[in-house]
């Protein structure tokens, strides 16, 4: 393999006057881009690799949309939405947001796609047009949860589960030990299931001035709409007022161009993509003066594990390092605390709540805004903030705690593999290979239940709640944030923003500065992304394009199926919390 070095000169983005912005996002929104290996983002790319995540930060698209509004090279907004990845409410929500008001500057916002799925039609619902391909069709069907469950898979390996829990809906732990989901954590996921979907069909309906009651829940309505216009998906879209028009690529193509004209080349109109035009600004020079005030905001994104972790995990460490930066740092006078986890570690979520209370008696207030999922151990880290802020749509609460290990002696043992011998005393009688005695898993239900004896007081105590009425809300049920708020679990329903607004006036502050406290990359990892960026890379030995990971290729077989398995294992392989003890909650993960 031979790698040429290149060097690469700043290219100033041309944006045609009088253009398009072509809005073709292409990934899963997210608050945190996901760390990667400078070598595999380098070689990934070289290669077409399917392995790397394709991720885009939200607060880039309400950049871009802000920006393309009060710029007058910019005529049109064209929402090209087919690759974007499902999004929870809340992000969608955001960038709805940026779309009114680049509405209100007069300019024309159309939405074209061959289909849309209910995280792109939430989108699109905003446009002044929405177009479909005649060929093309609307997916809105609801909302849904439904975790795999290994009881029996788990019993055929001969794996022994010593399963420990507290709370009668924490269903975290149900995967292993049922075939099916429990009665009672049906009834709480059907609660606030129906509260999103409420509010996914109130805010469509709003933007396209229809009624609530034009969404199809019942199979049998739905049969005779289809039979209505013979299995047309198209025409069921448009006669439903989902979508304004039915228009090819090329239908589209012809409209702008007659809009706005033709680009240089002349085949297409005038436009940038969304790529493009982010560059542009983030080529822009900063005239403004910067202020000694500053607010700074810190993501919790992910899995909650001990230690130390990369961006797109929260480590327990690493996470409470960008805190004390924070906290150190003479011109941050404030602090947001931006989460989007359902949970995990329940030492590495104290770890992280000790350095926000270090915060608070440093004198500098500090706000938890919720994301998508602030739940279990993303509340644990929320309840000791000065204020709690969340979207209508976050899925938050889940106190409850449960404790998992996991043992294979009949598994060994049925391939003749044995574990024997000695100890000192009974206490050390635990294995992977031997399991565990009944009078070890009693001391550790012992543990589980100080445990969330221990979840409850701190909320009770930190949000000013008596106990008994935090057990009741409690018992690992999930909450939209709507309702927790009415238990004052949450203290305001409002954005990132409005929490940054909210702590710059906890401080007293009327001029500030908004930064992202981050992980900095190591002088390793910064010299092989500099060197690598920039880099031309030749290979001289054949690659099949059509391999992948293993994640790809299941995903392929079964249709995502595969994927499924491999990211709850991915979530059992990352319980590595030094007392077996997690705050988790399996069931936030939603398919929107």
């Amino acid at each position: 393999m031979i790698i040429f070095s290149v060097p690469q000169q700043e290219s100033q983005v041309n944006v045609p006057d009088g253009a398009v912005l072509n809005l073709n996002l292409n990934g899963s929104l997210v608050e945190e881009l996901t760390y990667v290996d400078p070598v595999d983002a380098a070689f990934g790319e070289v290669f077409s690799s399917n392995d790397q995540p394709k991720e885009i930060l939200v607060d880039d698209v309400v950049k871009v949309i802000n920006s393309a509004a009060q710029d007058s090279r910019i005529q049109v907004l064209l929402l090209n939405l087919k690759s974007l990845h499902g999004a929870h409410l809340n992000k969608l929500d955001a960038i709805a947001k940026a779309i009114v008001d680049f509405k209100k500057s007069g300019k024309k916002v159309i939405a074209h796609g061959a289909y849309y799925s209910q995280s792109q039609y939430f989108l699109a619902s905003y446009a002044d047009e929405i177009s479909l391909h005649p060929y093309g069709g609307v997916e809105l069907r609801g909302f849904a949860s439904y975790p795999l469950y290994f009881k029996d898979a788990l019993e055929k390996l001969k794996v022994t589960q010593h399963i420990f829990r507290v709370g009668t809906y924490k269903s975290a732990v149900e995967p292993f030990i049922r075939n099916d989901m429990s009665p009672a954590a049906k009834e709480a996921n059907q609660l606030w299931l129906d509260e999103l979907w409420a509010q996914y069909k109130s805010d469509i309906a709003a933007a396209r001035e229809f009624e609530v009651s034009n969404f199809d829940e019942k199979a049998d309505k739905y049969l005779a709409k289809m039979q209505a216009v013979n299995g047309d998906y198209a025409q069921y879209a448009l006669q439903n007022s989902w979508v304004d028009t039915l228009q090819t690529d090329q239908q589209l193509q012809a409209q702008l161009i007659e809009q706005v004209g033709k680009n240089a080349s002349g085949k297409t109109f005038k436009n940038i993509s969304f790529n493009k035009y982010l560059e542009s600004l983030n080529n822009l020079p900063s005239f403004t003066m910067p202020s000694d005030n500053k607010v700074a905001v810190i993501v919790a994104r992910g899995n909650i594990v001990d230690g130390k972790q990369k961006a797109g995990r929260i480590g327990g460490d690493s996470t409470a390092a960008l805190l004390k930066k924070a906290r150190l740092n003479e011109n941050v006078k404030a602090v947001v605390l931006r989460i989007d986890s359902g949970g995990g570690s329940m030492f590495a979520s104290e770890v992280i709540r000790n350095e926000v209370l270090a915060i608070k008696e440093a004198g500098k207030p500090i706000i938890a805004s919720m994301g998508s999922v602030a739940a279990s151990g993303g509340y644990w880290i929320a309840m000791s903030a000065d204020e709690i802020w969340a979207a209508p749509s976050t899925i938050t609460g889940s106190i409850g705690v449960f404790g998992t290990i996991l043992t294979f002696e009949n598994s060994l043992n049925s391939m003749g593999i044995y574990s024997d011998g000695v100890a000192t005393t009974e206490l050390n009688n635990i294995s992977l290979s031997r399991g565990i005695s009944d009078k070890l898993s009693q001391v550790f239900q012992l543990g589980v239940e100080n445990a969330y004896d221990k979840f409850i007081s701190l909320v009770a105590q930190e949000r000013g709640l008596d106990k008994s009425a935090v057990d009741k809300v409690a018992q690992g049920r999930v909450w939209t944030a709507t309702q927790a708020q009415s238990f004052g679990l949450v203290d305001k329903l409002g954005d990132k923003q409005g929490a940054i607004n909210a702590a710059a006036s906890l401080a007293n502050l009327d001029n500030f500065d908004v930064i992202t406290i981050e992980q900095t990359l190591s002088e390793k990892d910064q010299f092989l992304k500099d060197l690598l960026g920039s880099a031309m890379i030749s290979s001289l030995i054949e690659t099949d394009s059509s391999s992948g990971n293993i994640i790809t290729k299941l995903s392929k077989l079964f249709g995502g199926f595969g994927e499924q398995v491999i990211e709850q294992l991915n979530i059992v392989n990352e319980f590595n919390d030094p007392n077996h003890i997690y705050t988790r909650c399996l069931t936030c993960d939603v398919t929107y």
